[in-house]
């Protein structure tokens, strides 16, 4: 898989190629219609670049949304850093406008088509989005005002040069292709509001809304800036937007999840991690569950090994457990995952399609277990 060396960084980080733009503006309150209004990247249509202080970055493991490829940056107001934490999402401070496009490579013989793939060679031309060869769909914002976090999605007009703010969603029919060829169609849905909070709160019982990605262990991984690949942690810090942060040798750090040279169990928790853990830990949405998926937490009976649904009903899909060791047709959680079902379908949220790949992944990773469940 090629690595996601995105616009090499004369037009990503804080040099250069966007000096032309305005520039960026932390709006502190309202909602702004168009996605243009914060000056964050400018689209013309034919390429898409970063405006200046606007940095991207990567996860080792991506959340799946429907095989989108995913542009990722931060941007922070002058003289102002985020505060590591080892565990959790970074404190950012106000100001912070966090962003999240999502884009497709077009399939060479019918533009209309887009590509279900990992390669991510053919995204970028000189530094920019190519979008004669990607169709931008979405661009999340997230931005930390005075009062918290809140979550802005705009979509992209057809002639890629703006966005609008969609507070109540939008559904997108697509068709995809596969790089093996297989085609199929689906609704891409862009979330409204309340559904980005529904995976943000962090605490239920606190309300607490916050980033999912930036935490040590997801971005503690190697990106290209200004032509040279290095460590993302070491390279925040480097420019001011982090402060106490460790060597990033010292720090977390998650596998990606396609790595054959992981053990199998890193590359399974590091999916079910990014994918399932924001809801799925005791603070989260489905604390009541009792089904713990983050990083760290015990392989115990709270990541589902011999575990018992908590309720009965379709989602189970007449399977006894969360996870059957060594039997994945008898796992709830591949179930779920391999299913398009609503009210059956983990994550609940965030796709329309069946991660193949993802799903292929835990079934293996189930498949290879050695414990046993005593069901007398």
């Amino acid at each position: 898989m090629k690595k996601f060396v995105l616009l090499g960084l004369c037009a990503l980080a804080l040099a250069g190629c966007t000096r032309s733009q305005a520039p960026v503006a932390f709006i502190a309150d309202g909602k702004p219609e168009h996605l243009s209004d914060w000056h964050l990247m400018a689209a013309n249509g034919r390429v898409l670049s970063l405006n200046k202080g606007v940095v991207p970055y990567e996860l080792n493991t991506p959340l799946f949304t429907d095989y989108a490829h995913k542009l990722r940056t931060v941007w922070m107001p002058s003289g102002k850093s985020a505060r590591y934490d080892a565990d959790k999402s970074f404190d950012f401070p106000v100001g912070t406008i966090i962003s999240k496009t999502f884009y497709y490579p077009r399939d060479a013989r019918d533009g209309k088509v887009m590509r279900a793939t990992y390669d991510t060679g053919m995204d970028v031309d000189g530094g920019r989005l190519d979008l004669g060869k990607v169709k931008l769909v979405e661009t999340r914002l997230l931005v930390h005002r005075a009062d918290g976090w809140i979550a802005l999605p705009y979509v992209w007009n057809e002639d890629q040069g703006d966005a609008v703010l969609q507070r109540t969603g939008e559904q997108i029919p697509m068709e995809l292709v596969a790089d093996d060829q297989q085609r199929q169609k689906l609704t891409y849905v862009v979330p409204n509001v309340n559904q980005c909070a529904s995976c943000h709160v962090a605490d239920v019982k606190s309300r607490q809304f916050e980033p999912i990605g930036p935490k040590a262990r997801h971005l503690n991984r190697n990106f290209t800036y200004e032509g040279v690949s290095v460590n993302q942690l070491d390279y925040l810090a480097r420019i001011g937007y982090l402060t106490g942060a460790p060597a990033a040798a010292a720090a977390p750090r998650n596998v990606n999840w396609q790595d054959k040279n992981a053990r199998i169990d890193e590359r399974a928790r590091a999916y079910l991690d990014i994918n399932c853990a924001h809801c799925h830990n005791d603070k989260g949405a489905a604390n009541t569950t009792a089904l713990h998926l983050n990083m760290g937490a015990p392989a115990n009976l709270h990541l589902g090994l011999c575990k018992p649904p908590v309720a009965a009903g379709a989602g189970t899909g007449n399977r006894p457990f969360g996870i059957t060791p060594g039997k994945p047709d008898d796992s709830i959680m591949e179930f779920r995952l391999a299913s398009k079902e609503t009210g059956v379908m983990m994550p609940e949220l965030g796709r329309g399609t069946v991660h193949r790949e993802g799903v292929a992944l835990i079934r293996a990773w189930i498949a290879q277990m050695k414990e046993s469940c005593d069901v007398r």
